[in-house]
């Protein structure tokens, strides 16, 4: 059995217990759940009338419609149904850099094991994929409670090593889980910008939520190293030995660049995107994160 208490501790889970995970754009499912179907049902909100045709269920004819107009028209309504869920967690080399005793894959993994306990718990569905170059691991969608074990022993086996090449994998995971849902994608995006806005484009074409969580080290975000520093690659073996004081500016302008780039490229495919440093607390940037999302989702 994993050791759950890794990625989902006691009090991380009290503190995002109260929230909620819910799709914001249409999503399909075969479940009764909190999330908006495609499909006319017969479950939740009148949507819209349409002229009784012979064969329909006589339950659904607006007989106060007929009152007034001598003609019978039946009710739709539109039906809630479950939300699917797929976790997609970098384990790649980079993701294994961590300045304060939690790495990034560590971090990343404790964000994907939390919203599993909140998916399961509104009785939804999740999956979840570990990928590098190529899927690690691949945990099938599941609504039972116990299955959140599954998720953890997945993101416990999962140790990052290589590089990452991002877009095959969403391909892949598009190919895979044609239904729309919520995709979640948990990396630190140090990869082919490219590739990603490609990925994201064919999710976001084939009607998926999609939710961008960039996780970061501060030292990769502040660059606080001063005095003669070596640096080592973690997905190439390479190394750079230098004066850093001489790097900070132009680094930090790069950088700048990039998570720019990233930013409106999430935005661009309609991809709610959270840049989360891991010196966070990780629940306090998931409530937040969840909270802002709800109240967007609401106007």
């Amino acid at each position: 059995m994993p050791d759950s208490k890794r990625f989902l501790h006691p009090e991380a889970i009290r503190r995002i217990a109260r929230l909620d995970l819910r799709a914001r754009h249409v999503v399909e499912g075969f479940l009764a759940g909190m999330h908006r179907s495609p499909y006319f049902g017969q479950s939740v909100e009148f949507v819209q009338h349409r002229q009784y045709t012979w064969g329909d269920d006589l339950r659904y004819v607006d007989w106060k419609v007929w009152a007034k107009q001598d003609r019978f028209y039946v009710k739709q309504f539109e039906e809630d149904t479950n939300l699917r869920c797929t976790l997609l967690v970098d384990v790649s080399g980079s993701m294994q850099y961590g300045s304060r005793g939690m790495t990034k894959y560590e971090y990343a993994a404790t964000i994907a094991a939390c919203l599993a306990y909140l998916v399961l718990r509104q009785q939804d569905a999740i999956g979840c994929v570990a990928f590098d170059e190529t899927v690690r691991m691949a945990v099938p969608h599941r609504t039972r409670r116990n299955h959140l074990d599954s998720i953890l022993q997945a993101l416990e086996v999962s140790q990052p090593t290589n590089k990452t090449d991002l877009y095959p994998i969403i391909r892949h995971v598009a190919e895979s889980y044609p239904h729309r849902g919520m995709v979640v994608l948990i990396s630190d995006l140090l990869v082919d910008r490219q590739g990603l806005f490609r990925g994201l484009k064919l999710l976001n074409s084939r009607g998926h939520d999609l939710l961008v969580f960039q996780v970061m080290d501060d030292d990769e975000l502040d660059f606080p190293f001063s005095g003669p520093t070596r640096f080592e690659g973690l997905e190439r073996p390479e190394q750079l030995a230098c004066n850093p004081r001489a790097l900070r500016q132009g680094y930090l302008q790069a950088l700048g660049a990039f998570l720019e780039e990233v930013r409106r490229g999430c935005t661009a495919h309609q991809a709610d995107y959270a840049l989360i440093r891991t010196s966070q607390p990780m629940d306090a940037a998931l409530v937040a994160y969840l909270n802002n999302r709800r109240s967007v989702r609401r106007r």
